[in-house]
């Protein structure tokens, strides 16, 4: 089944990509936990995210060889099998690898695919919206979600491109990093492309937009899947006093992450404090992080690690709900 905008509801998983004990050498081959990939894939969609993406920054899309992220996408595609639809990301240096890798992808089973723009040079306005147009024109009615990070890719989407971009059928969705844009880009595309906030910033633009902020996206359900679900359950049912609550918890675990609050400093050394606080939280085991990007500052790490404890304490605060919840239900069956 094509996945459309109007399929993208809810919380939008992105999932690191577990590493093998000596993945951190670059000598190392083969270097994807599948059997954790496997585990990650299980506990995130049995806690309740709706869509997965793969293959991201933290994802090490960069770093992985491309055997290497065949096998993992294969992995999470099989894993999920029909329960949830996956866009395999696809970041390459040039248009042609794009699609080339695109092609391979859906061939394993991905719905979709995660495409950022080349980023070796900044690209303007035209140039963004050209990109996503050969895509399209190469890979028919396969779904696209676009990639906008400004400090990964050298620059914002701008909202004009946004309206270009909402014109082409085959882009469904835009990950947004937020910041003052976020509120208009929303309105610049209306219905026709589903922009995804972090999930930190979902129940404010929800609240206000409740028909056009309809999913999310998360870097951290591979920390604690079960509260990001519990915060998509409460904006579908328009439950804003419990989103918002669960909104400040989240915003709480979120904040050691940003070293002095700065995302910047901190997109500098994503990859190394991705693998820190994914450790920390405890739902999965990384590994090392790949070469070249292996070593973080100490009080970035462990900023991270703190993020990490904290999701993990929301993730055992939420599983004992949802476990409460259950049984309650299945009480009131019974004595029915």
């Amino acid at each position: 089944m094509k996945v459309t905008v109007d399929d993208m509801v809810g919380a939008v998983g992105i999932v690191p990509t577990p590493a093998t004990e000596n993945a951190d050498r670059w000598d190392a081959e083969d270097t994807v936990d599948l059997r954790e990939a496997e585990k990650m894939i299980r506990a995130v969609t049995a806690d309740g995210i709706e869509i997965l993406m793969t293959t991201g920054t933290f994802g090490e899309c960069a770093t992985l060889t491309w055997d290497e992220l065949q096998n993992f996408v294969d992995c999470v595609v099989q894993t999920a099998g029909n329960k949830v639809p996956v866009f395999a990301g696809v970041t390459t240096l040039n248009t042609r690898d794009t699609i080339k890798r695109g092609k391979a992808l859906l061939d394993l089973g991905a719905a979709g695919l995660f495409v950022g723009r080349p980023m070796w040079l900044a690209m303007d306005e035209a140039a963004i919206v050209q990109f996503y147009r050969d895509i399209a024109e190469a890979l028919p009615r396969v779904p696209l979600v676009v990639y906008d990070n400004p400090l990964a890719f050298k620059g914002k989407i701008s909202g004009a491109a946004y309206r270009a971009l909402a014109q082409i059928p085959e882009v469904v969705a835009a990950k947004h990093v937020g910041g003052p844009a976020l509120e208009d880009d929303l309105l610049a595309v209306g219905k026709t492309l589903r922009i995804l906030p972090l999930e930190v910033d979902w129940c404010n633009l929800a609240m206000k937009h409740p028909s056009l902020a309809r999913a999310c996206w998360s870097g951290s359900v591979a920390c604690a899947p079960a509260p990001i679900a519990a915060l998509s359950r409460a904006i579908a049912a328009l439950d804003w006093e419990r989103a918002s609550a669960i909104s400040k918890q989240l915003s709480w675990a979120m904040s050691p992450m940003f070293p002095g609050g700065d995302m910047a400093r901190f997109m500098d050394y994503s990859i190394p404090l991705g693998h820190a606080r994914f450790e920390a939280a405890g739902l999965i085991k990384p590994g090392p992080s790949r070469p070249p990007y292996r070593t973080a500052p100490d009080e970035y790490v462990e900023g991270s690690k703190m993020c990490g404890r904290r999701w993990a304490s929301l993730q055992k605060e939420f599983k004992t709900t949802i476990y409460s919840e259950a049984k309650l239900t299945i009480g009131s069956e019974v004595t029915s």
